[in-house]
């Protein structure tokens, strides 16, 4: 399983509308759950900056996360970028391994 970071900017329309950014939430984490059973959610945050949301999750591969995206962005954001994360424990291992060679 790896590791994703999913970037989220809605709509003008559906940012300005507080009641149905609710229900619009709702309804995408059910789609996302039933099209991709196997996420795992790790955090959901709400950002006060360039995005709306930020969403961490594990899921099983590229073509999941891709799925994720494609799920966001059909249920009303207006960007959606999917992030792979690296632990940094991984990361370190990867870093020597290279120096190896």
């Amino acid at each position: 399983m790896g590791i994703y970071v999913l970037m989220t900017k809605l709509t003008p329309e559906i940012s300005k509308d507080l009641k149905r950014r609710e229900v619009i939430g709702k309804e995408w984490k059910r789609k996302v759950d039933s099209l991709c059973p196997d996420v795992k959610w790790i955090a959901h945050y709400a950002l006060l900056g360039p995005y709306d949301f930020m969403d961490i999750y594990e899921a099983d591969g590229d073509e999941t996360a891709a799925k994720v995206s494609m799920i966001t962005r059909s249920s009303g954001a207006l960007a959606v970028e999917s992030w792979p994360a690296i632990p940094w424990s991984r990361f370190i291992e990867i870093a020597k391994e290279i120096e190896k060679q």
